[in-house]
């Protein structure tokens, strides 16, 4: 529906909505990250246990992603992402209530599947918000998401210091996440145009070619995904150990990471405007390989924070650009297309970690750590698979 035949007001309010799903959906990561080692201490659990129970989020997602696409495309966003944006708030809870580590694994199996839904049917909404408005305002509602995870992690922090159960935590958090919810579900935009019937016939265009296409955006999403791991995972390790530098200082890689990449997402929009999303994301692929791969070379540390910073801001818009384009080809079926990729782009994040740490066994660290140079160097050769031809 274009922008001119809505009002502004409602437009604006729509916005806030998809802002305020992406900011609670980031709210509950930060909060129950900050809380994990007393859940880890109260169940008494080794660093493995613990991990083994942290699949759970990871498989409950993804079982949540191979669903959702199609109750999308049947039902509409709305109607899938609000009861998700709810449930949020009760599946926050339950993890600090159960007893054991197999109780853990499935609570933490519902956070992944309650989270992993929410995910593509708000980034679908997104779409629908970004279509009507006529400009991009993706990667706004990804910032937003950022934003909610540090905010999370520092309530989260903040209780644990004074002295506050994870019980009660989570409890505070999710009656924060509900008023937020009630507060979209006022203001969210349900789009016109119909959505797909049951058993509708693909349109013409649909085939193959589309599959590889979305294909591609998902490979595109999970190269950005795997230097986003990487980045999480080994950025203190690779300062500390191979760098020499001190625990402090090998925090602030990280840290120079989240901001640069908060940052970039913030002035993304308008920059996806001006350049158009296959030039911006050429340059962030560019700037992400050769930020992070001249600072490998250079091997200092005030290098490796500055080449974590130009990284982060290098990957901040790839992702919002890539699920942008993934909705883009057919809106009748956004749902569909934005949970392939979303999907390919999360076992990226999953995975990269892992693969970094195999790749440092055989070659070192510092030299793993050029995988995600080289992805991101792909990308931006790549970056024309953005260009879609809406309907």
């Amino acid at each position: 529906m274009p922008a001119t035949t809505l009002e502004r007001r409602s437009l604006i309010r729509a916005r806030i909505a998809v802002c305020l799903l992406f900011l609670l959906s980031g709210m509950a990561i930060g909060t129950w990250t900050a809380r994990i080692p007393s859940i880890k201490q109260d169940l008494g659990l080794s660093d493995g246990r613990l991990s083994l129970a942290l699949l759970g989020i990871a498989a409950g997602a993804l079982t949540g992603m191979q669903v959702v696409g199609r109750l999308i495309d049947r039902y509409g966003s709305v109607r899938v992402m609000l009861p998700m944006a709810f449930a949020q708030s009760v599946v926050l809870i339950v993890p600090a209530w159960v007893p054991n580590l197999a109780g853990l694994a499935t609570a933490l199996f519902a956070f992944g599947v309650v989270h992993g839904t929410l995910d593509v049917a708000m980034n679908a909404n997104a779409v629908e918000v970004e279509r009507a408005a006529g400009r991009p305002l993706m990667s706004s509602f990804h910032a937003v998401f950022s934003i909610g995870g540090f905010l999370g992690a520092a309530v989260g922090g903040a209780l644990a210091h004074a002295g506050l159960t994870p019980a009660a935590t989570f409890t505070t958090v999710a009656a924060v996440i509900g008023l937020l919810a009630l507060q979209a579900a006022r203001w969210a935009f349900t789009p016109a145009t119909p959505v797909t019937a049951p058993g509708e016939e693909p349109r013409p265009g649909e085939g193959r070619s589309g599959v590889r296409g979305l294909m591609l955006l998902g490979v595109l999403g999970s190269c950005c995904m795997i230097g986003e791991g990487a980045a999480a995972d080994w950025s203190s390790v690779y300062l500390r150990d191979n760098l020499g530098s001190s625990a402090g200082f090998a925090a602030a890689a990280y840290a120079a990471f989240s901001v640069a990449m908060t940052a970039g997402r913030l002035a993304g929009d308008r920059l996806a405007a001006r350049l158009g999303p296959v030039t911006l994301v050429r340059g962030c692929g560019a700037l992400a390989a050769s930020g992070f791969g001249i600072a490998l070379l250079a091997g200092h540390p005030v290098a490796a924070v500055i080449g974590f910073g130009c990284f982060g801001a290098g990957l901040s818009c790839i992702v919002p650009q890539v699920f942008s384009a993934a909705g883009r080809r057919d809106p009748a079926r956004a749902g569909q297309s934005l949970a392939r990729v979303a999907s390919l782009s999360y076992v990226g994040f999953l995975c990269g970690p892992v693969l970094i740490g195999g790749v440092a066994e055989v070659v070192t660290l510092p030299r793993a750590l050029f995988l995600p140079v080289l992805l991101a160097a792909f990308v931006a050769l790549t970056a024309s698979a953005l260009r879609v031809r809406e309907s």
